[in-house]
């Protein structure tokens, strides 16, 4: 059996934080380690996840990208998980994770998407018609691949150390998992699941500041990948590595 480490990067979560490693530990199948990367928090994020068991690492380099990169190098599982704080997985989301794996050896990486458990029925629709749909066809049409969506995805270690030492720590305004994406290469087979669903926050429609912030991250990503890694020449190289 494969062991699993979830690693969750934070800043100031601690009450997110606490809800989503509260539903980790109601996990049908147990998660074999847990980092939180403590990115600068002012709040009681550190404390919680020590209450709940977690490994606390520190990550004083600002951005979401190093604090992750911090948690995928220090994890030992032979699958690395990752949600965000604001995640609520579902109890079955880490047997499901495994089973996908198993049942699949030729992905490298599987992936799924959420619902809005803070939203009304008809904002949550909406943002997801207008923000998680429009995430999965733009950036896999970019990247030549499934992309993997950061509030919920797993690779395979090997993975993460094939790539890890070309992922830039110090650029703060990185999309993390947008830029991971672009970092696998387009002929590894990453899987989207259905089935594969955890509850997030709506906060990035809450404030037009946060929202901004994500969409200028999108641009920092591309500009770390264009025109280098343009989409016909990574969907030249997915035809011809999977044929």
């Amino acid at each position: 059996m494969p062991t699993m480490s979830v690693v969750i990067p934070a800043k100031d979560d601690a009450e997110m934080l606490e809800r989503c490693l509260a539903a980790l530990q109601r996990q049908t199948r147990p998660a074999d380690e847990i980092i939180v990367v403590d990115n600068g928090s002012k709040d009681a994020t550190a404390d919680v996840a020590r209450r709940y068991g977690a490994t606390v690492l520190t990550e004083d380099r600002p951005g979401i990208t190093a604090a992750a990169s911090r948690g995928y190098d220090a994890a030992a599982g032979d699958v690395i998980v990752r949600c965000d704080a604001d995640s609520f997985p579902p109890r079955t989301w880490l047997a499901h994770i495994e089973l996908a794996l198993d049942e699949h050896p030729d992905v490298v990486a599987v992936t799924g998407s959420a619902t809005f458990y803070d939203l009304s029925p008809f904002a949550g629709w909406l943002a997801h018609l207008l923000y998680l749909n429009p995430y999965f066809v733009t950036v896999g049409a970019a990247v030549a691949n499934t992309p993997v969506f950061g509030s919920n995805f797993a690779m395979r270690r090997a993975t993460w150390t094939s790539v890890s030492a070309s992922v830039p720590r110090d650029e703060p305004d990185l999309h993390d998992d947008f830029d991971l994406s672009y970092r696998i290469p387009p002929e590894d087979r990453i899987m989207f699941d259905h089935g594969m669903l955890v509850g997030i926050s709506g906060r990035p429609f809450k404030d037009a500041a946060a929202f901004g912030l994500r969409i200028r991250r999108a641009g920092v990503t591309l500009r770390q990948h264009l025109p280098a890694e343009l989409p016909h020449r990574r969907w030249i190289r997915r035809v011809r590595g999977r044929a």
